[in-house]
């Protein structure tokens, strides 16, 4: 395995995932099923350990068994693989538009995604004049009905599927401007898709208001979305003409080609 990040080991530190990776990349060299015999050997290990690991795997459909004594790599690589290539691109597409804004506005930009029940922070533009406090990390996650960009992902779904959010939820709050009652979350939906853009208004963080625009990709289904954060006293609502600009921008150079004359 190559060392990619100074701060990352150049091996496993348990054995055993070392061993998993190892499995893979043997799978991943041949388009057809291995034996376990095969594999064993190439990978340097007992039989029955190899076939504990691949059992594991397959438990988790990162490998397939075709036959009884073969393998190969399964369906759910191909879904996190092809997850992580929607991303890259998202960003990819997104990151000098946002840093435009972001010298425009003077606040921190972010792109966000839905993962489940919360959306993850993949990319931001910001700087130390901001003045904001908190600045949510790459990566970091936070609750659909509490961002303005969620709120966009909420919006998208059908009433059934909001109704089982909330369930699942329980539209838990963090501040005393959260969403927390299925009404009022399906009124502040129904302003989402009137309007196209969607607002927190210190429900995540006091002191922290938040805008968001919709990215779109060539099918016209939402993908991420684009929000600017600001002090709560400091958000300019002169701002959204310029995020809806943005992000349809974004949404062009992923080919949705009526994104510009939104």
């Amino acid at each position: 395995m190559k060392k990619t990040d100074p701060g990352i080991p150049a091996t496993p530190t348990v054995q055993v995932i070392e061993r998993m990776f190892t499995l893979i990349d043997i799978l991943a060299s041949r388009e057809e099923a291995i034996s376990l015999k095969e594999i064993s050997e190439k990978a340097g290990l007992h039989p029955s350990t190899t076939h504990r690991i691949l059992n594991d795997l397959a438990t988790g459909r990162f490998v397939d068994r075709p036959q009884p004594g073969s393998y190969r790599l399964g369906m759910r690589l191909l879904e996190l693989g092809n997850l992580v290539k929607g991303r890259l691109n998202v960003r990819d597409a997104a990151l000098v538009p946002m840093r435009e804004l972001h010298k425009l506005i003077q606040q921190p930009v972010n792109l966000s995604m839905r993962q489940g029940d919360e959306i993850v922070y993949v990319e931001r533009a910001y700087s130390e004049r901001s003045g904001m406090q908190v600045v949510r990390a790459i990566g970091g996650r936070a609750p659909l009905h509490l961002t303005s960009v969620g709120k966009l992902f909420l919006a998208a779904d059908d009433p059934q599927r909001i109704r089982a959010y909330a369930t699942r939820t329980g539209l838990n709050g963090q501040t005393k401007n959260s969403i927390t009652q299925l009404a009022a979350l399906e009124r502040e939906l129904a302003k989402v898709r009137q309007y196209g853009t969607a607002h927190d208004n210190e429900e995540l963080e006091l002191g922290v208001r938040c805008m968001a625009c919709g990215i779109y990709d060539d099918q016209d289904k939402l993908v991420a979305g684009l929000s600017i954060s600001a002090p709560a006293s400091r958000l300019d609502e002169g701002w959204l003409a310029k995020l809806q600009a943005t992000a349809n921008e974004i949404s062009a150079t992923l080919g949705r080609k009526s994104a510009m004359q939104r």
